[in-house]
């Protein structure tokens, strides 16, 4: 059984996974209307990553016995300057989330709270993963500077992400 604390640190964080969710389809959007297909498929999936995160949270607080309690969702940015703006705004946003789930984990440990604490470790791990994969994008977008070209054959490359996949998955 969940201790208050700890269900509503889980539901918090719950809601931080749709949040990521509505952000990176807010960042879909964004390439879609630049004309980045590419770019878009990857944060479309990434938005599904995002979403199926949040019900494992989900899935888990009712393992436990606990409520889950949705929160209003906030608009996420729209608009950003370019597709590196994009990138770096995805990297802060990841580490964000780590610190996050670094949170609970602590708060896990504080709580005795063991079955918590193991279901936490799978997204330890995949934060690891997350910032990885938009840093390595995001180390290619710096690289290719303002050289166009170089944007579309990344574009091309990202168009390959399907589900389940990292940043570099060929289909």
């Amino acid at each position: 059984m969940l201790s208050d604390k700890m269900e509503n640190a889980l539901n918090g964080q719950l809601n931080a996974e749709i949040y990521s969710g509505y952000l990176y389809l807010s960042m879909n959007a964004y390439f879609k209307s630049i004309n980045l297909d590419g770019f878009a498929n990857w944060m479309y999936y990434q938005a599904q990553e995002e979403l199926a995160h949040a019900m494992k949270f989900y899935d888990f607080i009712i393992s436990r016995g606990g409520h889950v309690k949705l929160a209003r969702v906030d608009a996420p940015p729209n608009i950003w300057d370019s597709p590196l703006a994009v990138f770096e705004a995805t990297l802060e946003h990841e580490q964000k989330v780590t610190g996050l789930i670094n949170d609970l984990v602590e708060l896990a440990l504080e709580e005795h709270d063991h079955a918590s604490n193991i279901f936490l470790q799978w997204f330890v791990s995949e934060q690891v993963e997350e910032e990885e994969n938009v840093g390595g994008v995001l180390e290619q977008l710096k690289l290719m500077g303002e050289a166009k070209g170089g944007l579309f054959m990344m574009d091309r490359e990202l168009a390959k992400r399907s589900s389940g996949g990292g940043a570099q998955e060929a289909d």
